[in-house]
């Protein structure tokens, strides 16, 4: 049974209309029984890239692409690494990543972050874009989600937008409730739930410009 409608599915196209390069999805996976959702966002992803031929998915074994994994630096499953394509062909990781399956408010994102990539545009201020350009040190963003937090989405895209515009940046999609451990970890009770470089967090949704002054607090 198909997981997007006839209608969801012309609603997409509709809203994917104004790409302009190409985006490419890397899903890593593993045998069902080792991943709830594995299954499911395979199905997921492979019916959004049907939708448009300016999209396009390579499905990886955690275990076994063991070398293209430690490139992403992915570690568990699922996950999904975004992908440009520049000039010349080549991949472009902006350093966006999902972890677990991009559902309920979440799918708003992924198609969010498709147009910013695609489009090569952000959308931040430039006064972000500028202090973002002098950093020079990395930095790894968690966002905790569930698919039903209607304000989840706005913390995601921020952080992917920052990662966006900084090759030091990693941001990173995680919902809470299927990786648990990672959730207990760190004390997650509510979401969306901000962690920065494991070190400063926060609680809710912010804008892109609060959540630079925490990033600078990470760095301190």
């Amino acid at each position: 049974m198909a997981i997007l409608s006839e209608q969801d599915k012309q609603a997409i196209k509709e809203r994917l209309s104004n790409m302009t390069k190409p985006v490419k999805f890397v899903l890593f996976i593993q045998q069902v029984g080792e991943c709830q959702y594995c299954k499911e966002t395979e199905e997921l992803m492979r019916e959004l890239t049907s939708i448009s031929d300016k999209l396009s998915l390579e499905v990886k074994n955690l275990a076994i692409d063991k070398d293209l994994a430690e490139l992403y630096d992915v570690d568990k499953v699922p996950a999904i690494v975004l992908l440009g394509v520049d000039d010349k062909g080549e991949d472009v990781d902006y350093g966006i990543r999902f972890y677990g399956i991009p559902a309920g408010y979440e799918f708003a994102t992924l198609l969010e972050d498709i147009l910013m990539i695609s489009n090569e545009d952000s959308h931040l201020d430039e006064n972000i874009k500028m202090e973002l350009a002098q950093i020079e040190q990395p930095i790894k963003i968690k966002v905790f989600i569930t698919p039903t937090c209607p304000y989840c989405p706005q913390s995601v895209f921020a952080a992917h937008q920052l990662a966006f515009e900084s090759k030091f940046i990693v941001s990173e999609m995680v919902e809470a409730q299927e990786f648990p451990q990672l959730s207990n970890l760190h004390s997650v009770r509510a979401v969306p739930k901000t962690v920065i470089n494991d070190k400063v967090d926060f609680e809710g949704a912010m804008p892109v410009n609060m959540v630079m002054e925490y990033l600078k607090k990470a760095l301190d």
